[in-house]
Formats: C-alpha cells, sequence, structure tokens
C-alpha cells in the first residue's frame, strides 16, 4: 500500500435512513451484484474525455500483466483472465469507437455491469470521501520551528503478506508494532538516522500520514516528495469523528479546514492526545513523480480510487455516479465516470466506502477535505 487512501478525518455523514457505511457484509455475501441492463447508469458522456481516461487505464493493464496479480484473483468470481481481458478490450473500445453512441452500443453488449453490494449489503450505496497529496511546509533538517517528523520504515518492521500484516521483531521474538502514542511519546524512532523531513504543524504531519503521501515545500523553494512506504499495521480511528464524539466540533459543517482551526486554537496537550487516538502510523520513502496506490502504480487525479481490496478486484474498470461538492455552499457537481480501482483505504473495509483520489497540492486538499457523499460504484467486465 503506497497511499493509506482516506481523509477519513472526521466523521460519517448524516442522512435520514441513517445507513451505516462501516457495516461489515455478512460472511459468504457477494461484493458485487450483477445490474440488469436497464439499470446500467448513462455513461457514454465520458468517452469524450477518453485522453484523460487512457493514462489511468494504461497503469491498470500494466500491474495486471506483472506476474504477482494473479495473486489476488479469482476475488467475486472474476479470473485474472477475465479481468485482463476486459481492461485490454475496454481500452481497444475508448479509441477504435467512432462516435460516443458506438462506444455506448459496444459497452452494453460486451460487458457485464456490477455495483457494489453498498452499506446494506443490497447495492444500497457507497459512502465516498476524497484523499490527496497534500503540499506541507517542512524542512530537511530539523530547527527553526520544524520539529515534527515523517519517519522511513525501520528496520524492524516486519512486512508479512505483501504487507498486509506487520510485526516488530524485537528480543529475538515478533510482537505487534508499537502505537502512534508509543512511537511519539517513547520517541522510540528518533537517533536511527530515519527522518526524511520535519514540518512545523503536528497535524501537517498527521495529514500526511492520513493520505500516505505528502510533497513538502522547502525552505529554498525545492520540492522533496515522499510516497507510502508501509505502516505499523493498526487500524485507523477518525480524528474527527473522535472530536465530534466529545462535542468539541460539531457534526455539521465539519471539514479539513475546521480541525486545523481546531488545532490552532486547542492547548497543545489536547491537540496531542486527539491524534494519539489513532493507533495507526505511516512511514514513508522519497519518490520520483506522483505518488503511487497499494497496486505500485502511480495514481491519477478523480480517475483513482481506493477500496477495500479483500472484496474488490485490483486495478479493475469503475464508473462512479455521485455528485461531488462544488466550489460554493450547496453547490453540487455531477461524477458520472469511469475511475480504477488503484489503490487500498486505510480505514475503508466494507463494500460501502471508497476513497477517491484527487490529485496534489492545496486545492485538492480542500475539495478532498469536504467530499463525504452517498452514491454508486459499479464494475464492468466482460461478459462470460
Amino acid at each position: 500500500m503506497k497511499l493509506l487512501g482516506t481523509l477519513l478525518l472526521f466523521g460519517l455523514a448524516a442522512c435520514v435512513s441513517n445507513p451505516n457505511y462501516d457495516r461489515a457484509l455478512e460472511e459468504g455475501a457477494p461484493a458485487l451484484l450483477e445490474v440488469p441492463s436497464d439499470e446500467v447508469p448513462d455513461f457514454a458522456m465520458d468517452w469524450s474525455l477518453r485522453e484523460e481516461i487512457l493514462p489511468a487505464l494504461d497503469r491498470s493493464i500494466d500491474w495486471i500483466h506483472r506476474g504477482h496479480a494473479k495473486n489476488h484473483f479469482p476475488i467475486e468470481g472474476v479470473d485474472i483472465q477475465r479481468a485482463r481481458a476486459s481492461l485490454e478490450r475496454f481500452r481497444e473500445l475508448l479509441t477504435t469507437s467512432t462516435s460516443r453512441k458506438d462506444f455506448d452500443r459496444s459497452v452494453r453488449e460486451e460487458f457485464t455491469w456490477y455495483k457494489s453490494a453498498g452499506w446494506n449489503g443490497r447495492g444500497g450505496g457507497v459512502l465516498f470521501t476524497g484523499y490527496c497529496t497534500p503540499l506541507l511546509e517542512g524542512s530537511l533538517t530539523q530547527g527553526g520551528g520544524y520539529d515534527y517528523p515523517l519517519y522511513a520504515l525501520p528496520d524492524d518492521l516486519i512486512k508479512h503478506d505483501q504487507g498486509t500484516r506487520v510485526t516488530w521483531a524485537v528480543g529475538g521474538g515478533e510482537l505487534p508494532y508499537p502505537s502512534r502514542s508509543a512511537i511519539e511519546a517513547g520517541a522510540m524512532l528518533e537517533g536511527k538516522g530515519l527522518e526524511l523531513a520535519w514540518l512545523k504543524d503536528p497535524v501537517d504531519a498527521f495529514i500526511a500520514h492520513v493520505n500516505g503521501s505528502a510533497f513538502i515545500r522547502l525552505p529554498d523553494g525545492g520540492i522533496h516528495r515522499l510516497g507510502y512506504a508501509g505502516k505499523n499495521g493498526a487500524p485507523y480511528h477518525s480524528l474527527g469523528k473522535e472530536l465530534i464524539n466529545d462535542g468539541i466540533l460539531p457534526r455539521d459543517g465539519l471539514n479539513l479546514q475546521r480541525i486545523r482551526q481546531w488545532a490552532q486554537d486547542a492547548p497543545p496537550s489536547q491537540v496531542t492526545e486527539y491524534l494519539h487516538r489513532n493507533p495507526s502510523y505511516v512511514f514513508f520513502q522519497p519518490i520520483e513523480g506522483t505518488p503511487h496506490g497499494s497496486l505500485d502504480v502511480p495514481v491519477t487525479a478523480k480517475r483513482s480510487v481506493a477500496t477495500d481490496k479483500t472484496l474488490f478486484p485490483r486495478a479493475s474498470i469503475l464508473f462512479v455516479d455521485a455528485d461531488l461538492p462544488g466550489a460554493h455552499d450547496g453547490e453540487r457537481i455531477p461524477m458520472h465516470q469511469f475511475l480504477f480501482d488503484q489503490d487500498t483505504g486505510g480505514a475503508i473495509r466494507t463494500a460501502g466506502r471508497a476513497d477517491l483520489y484527487m490529485g496534489i497540492g492545496p486545492a485538492a486538499e480542500e475539495l478532498a477535505g469536504r467530499i463525504k457523499t452517498e452514491g454508486q460504484m459499479y464494475y464492468l467486465f466482460l461478459k462470460e
């Protein structure tokens, strides 16, 4: 996992039916439900943006031809041959269809559509949130107010099962890796030469952890790029949800900007207490170019999505049908477009959740921090 894929700094959306988006599927229940042809959403408009779709699609095709890809199939009844053929045929249709109508007809004839089982296991809907690569102020050396480090992966952290489980090598044995509070309060990583960058704000460091990547703007104007290297294996706990539950901040209108303001106004000891309620801790590595998702391919703004990889097929073609927040209060912008399942959400463990990657920098961070909307998520595979 290169990006944790969540900006879940705040609580879940409230709506009339109070759906529990974190509800796990019943054991043995399918995560994908076949959609009748008359319920397939209108997708043809996105064909006009095929030049935007193709780079993300090609990254999925690249991954699915790697030798280890077969280890993640079959899943949801989809074997790797069908998954690979679906991506390649979809690319052919994008590039050879002569019109939007031609593309629409071919996809409807050749592909079976499935929707996520959603929060209720019956296709009831998916809660979409956003994540990004924040641009943060920092330094390569400590001092001058830069006191909050981002660390490289320690040698005593052992990854198992391709990083899905980690342990701590200590005393000739293995234990669960320490939590965020143990790492920070015990200064257990200091003096090991693991510091990759220093930030001025503990919330900035926390945001880098939540997103799993960060671009650091240095005092000389240079950019230091960090991507995901690993995590301590502890579960993620939402900072925003903790603040809501304790009555520190209201649920209505809660976003990343309000959390930042709370952190500026609150006593430092209170900020530390709430940050330490999230035991998950992330480690980084220097990168070139754009951040990678859990497939180890670059993620693409508004074309990559993070899901629960125990439920959904990696690299697959998705279609998202949702309304995202606009620039003004109350404004909604339809998002009806193809994306690709290229990342893993650190706090996403159900069929009722997904994270949309929104890009790099302040605008992406601001938008990602406001996305909290219900919609529908579809997967496409060639008919058997």
